[in-house]
């Protein structure tokens, strides 16, 4: 799984866990990401529909909810020992990500501009040419030079970065066959009639997941867009902001999601580190039906970490915590069962209200 910050790895258990005590079978991911979630979800036998707006969201979707044993693992394995063989060419991603920017040293540059072109040439289906998009984007993130997103790089390059790229096969994950769409969440949900639980991790501050992971859009879409700013952002990154990245609209954005949304039954995860008041998002959902709260305490990403520098790499203003707290909201119609939620999640060290 490739570095993602507001990543769900310490909350997909819970939600896990949470899903499996309610009436659900189907599930909608409006704000899918890296899919981690839905798979969690499909590991629990539910069905999924996975959504976001980035390329390579739907490309991670296709390979983790949509791939089942329609999928021919052995050609999977084959092509990626053939692209593994390819020999460097200097393409698009090593002039612009290694040389103009340093996200990856140019001998993985070289080799990812061999293998993305590759693909493209490959008669592959949408499935086939998903995982191999997913195996080279995974490749590309374990030997990059950041700290999790694309906004910036290293000034040295990180150890990892020397190491040479390996493609592997993504794994095959258990449970039925999803789908994956492309759409806007606000849109698209009141499309779900008959999905039992809707799972909602909109963005919650200003930084845009377009912004942060244009590198990986790029790759996907292979499209060698016009860039801009030291760490070479797609030009169309300018004009590419939600609604949810706005402290204005983000919470109209949010009441409008949740009003239309048909789903009987509602996960929302929440940083304590966006635009909104985390009381008043319970309230919220307290207009749909019974709401019970768990939080947990997390560490903020690495790049909180080190700070803030300039182009010289000196450090400018002071690091102001390395903690947040994640928070995960439970609405559904039955009082019985979300009182069973909150209960059952009371028995772990995490802290719970109702």
């Amino acid at each position: 799984m490739i570095k993602y910050i507001g990543s769900k790895r310490l909350l997909t258990p819970l939600i896990q866990r949470v899903a499996a005590m309610l009436p659900v079978r189907t599930a909608c991911d409006l704000f899918a990401g890296t899919t981690r979630v839905g798979q969690a979800l499909r590991e629990a036998g539910i069905e999924v529909l996975s959504n976001d707006t980035a390329s390579y969201s739907e490309v991670f979707g296709h390979a983790y909810i949509e791939a089942g044993g329609d999928l021919d693992r052995d050609l999977v394995r084959d092509t990626i020992a053939h692209l593994g063989t390819l020999p460097p060419r200097r393409g698009y991603v090593t002039r612009v990500f290694c040389e103009q920017a340093r996200y990856f040293h140019p001998d993985n540059g070289m080799r990812i501009d061999a293998i993305r072109e590759e693909i493209d040439r490959l008669a592959l289906d949408r499935l086939e040419r998903s995982v191999l998009l997913t195996s080279l984007i995974e490749a590309a993130d374990r030997v990059d030079s950041t700290v999790g997103l694309q906004m910036a790089y290293l000034k040295q390059w990180a150890p990892r970065a020397l190491r040479p790229l390996e493609l592997r096969e993504p794994r095959a994950v258990p449970g039925p066959a999803g789908r994956a769409v492309r759409c806007d969440a606000n849109e698209l949900a009141a499309a779900l009639d008959g999905v039992d639980l809707a799972y909602l991790d909109p963005p919650y501050n200003q930084h845009s997941y377009f912004r942060n992971y244009h590198v990986w859009e790029t790759l996907v879409r292979n499209d060698r867009p016009g860039h801009y700013g030291v760490a070479c952002k797609r030009q169309d990154a300018r004009d590419v902001i939600s609604r949810f990245n706005s402290r204005p609209a983000a919470w109209p954005a949010l009441r409008a999601l949740i009003e239309q949304l048909p789903t009987p039954w509602i996960l929302l995860s929440f940083s304590d580190e966006g635009f909104h008041d985390l009381g008043h998002v319970h309230e919220l959902l307290g207009e749909r039906g019974y709401v019970a709260a768990v939080s947990v305490d997390s560490k903020r990403y690495v790049g909180a970490k080190i700070g803030i520098h300039n182009p010289r790499g000196e450090p400018t203003g002071t690091v102001s915590h390395t903690r947040n707290t994640e928070m995960l909201f439970v609405c559904g119609p039955s009082r019985a069962l979300v009182d069973g939620v909150a209960a059952d999640l009371a028995q772990t060290p995490l802290r719970v209200a109702v």
